[in-house]
Parts: structure tokens; C-alpha cells; sequence
């Protein structure tokens, strides 16, 4: 935690708070609550109910078998208030900006103390039904989940595809 807190945030704030959840009570009732909310959508999207229970299901099981994992919230503690909606959007990915840097300092730290780490997206997608499960204040918002644990001696990493450069890389002036 005090690696993550150590991140950049937009006018040195901590616009972030980290839930620590490590029962069996409160992994299935996240794990349930997030559940819910992507079956509905999944569903919208015209996806076979029957897709949907796997996909929910295998959701489920990742999140109530991970050891313990943290929850990264966003509030708006510390960010600027404006009167216009285009600055308040602006404020608020500062502050989500702030969130994945402060993630990956999490992240980072706990493989360097032998521990491995997943970055679940899931939260960004029903911080309320997150925020709501875990029996948090309002305006603690959901938008990362890093299940953490010791490594799987039998893992092996998949192959990343070399970073190409020049596609994504541009000198200006």
C-alpha cells in the first residue's frame, strides 16, 4: 500500500483508497455483485445465456479462489471542482491516470517481495455494484482489482509479441 501511494496524482493528492479483501464472505459477495451487473450486460450485447453463465461463472470462481486481492477506489478527495462538465471529466482521468500508476507501483512492489499479482479491469465497468458489495462509504468508487498470492511454480508466461516502435512512437519538431 505505501508503494501505491507513492504514485503521481494530479495536485498532490491521494485520490485513491485500496480495500484489502481476504474472507471468503467478502470475495464471493464482490465476485456476485460484479456478476450481476455483466450478466445484464452481456446479455444486452445479444450474448447466448448459456455463453453468459460460462463467462460469469469462470469470472466468479477466478475472484473467490485468488487468495486476497485489492481493490483500488477513486474519490474525489483532493481533485479541483469545476463548473463545467468538460474540466470535472478532465479532473476525474487525472485522477484514473493517478489510479493505474499507483496500481502498477502495488503491483511491482509485491513481485519484488516474491508475490505475483493480476489486474482484473472488471470494477471500471460497475464501480456502484462494486462499491455496493463490499459495504463501502459512496464515494469510494471501484475501478481496479489486483488479485494477489504466491506464484504457481508450474506458470509459465505467455510470449509477448515484440513492441513495435516505430507504429507507436513519433519524434515531434
Amino acid at each position: 500500500m505505501e508503494a501505491a501511494c507513492l504514485a503521481p496524482a494530479p495536485h498532490h493528492s491521494r485520490p485513491w483508497r485500496f480495500v484489502v479483501v481476504d474472507t471468503d464472505d467478502a470475495k464471493g459477495a464482490l465476485a456476485q455483485g460484479m456478476g450481476v451487473r455483466w450478466r445484464r450486460d452481456l446479455l444486452t450485447d445479444g450474448v447466448a445465456a448459456e455463453r453468459v453463465d460460462e463467462l460469469v461463472d469462470a469470472s466468479y470462481q477466478k475472484l473467490v479462489r485468488a487468495p486476497a486481492f485489492v481493490v483500488g477506489c477513486l474519490t474525489w478527495n483532493g481533485l479541483d471542482r469545476y463548473p463545467d462538465e468538460r474540466r470535472q471529466r478532465a479532473e476525474w482521468g487525472m485522477a484514473l491516470l493517478s489510479l493505474g500508476a499507483a496500481v502498477e507501483n502495488l503491483m511491482l512492489t509485491a513481485t519484488d517481495r516474491g508475490l505475483a499479482s493480476c489486474w482484473v479491469a472488471a470494477p471500471i465497468f460497475c464501480p456502484e455494484e462494486a462499491r455496493d458489495a463490499l459495504s463501502l462509504p459512496v464515494e469510494w468508487l471501484p475501478h481496479a482489482l489486483v488479485l494477489v498470492g504466491l506464484p504457481d511454480p508450474a506458470y509459465v508466461g505467455r510470449t509477448r509479441p515484440p513492441v513495435p516502435l516505430d507504429e507507436i512512437r513519433r519524434f515531434a519538431g
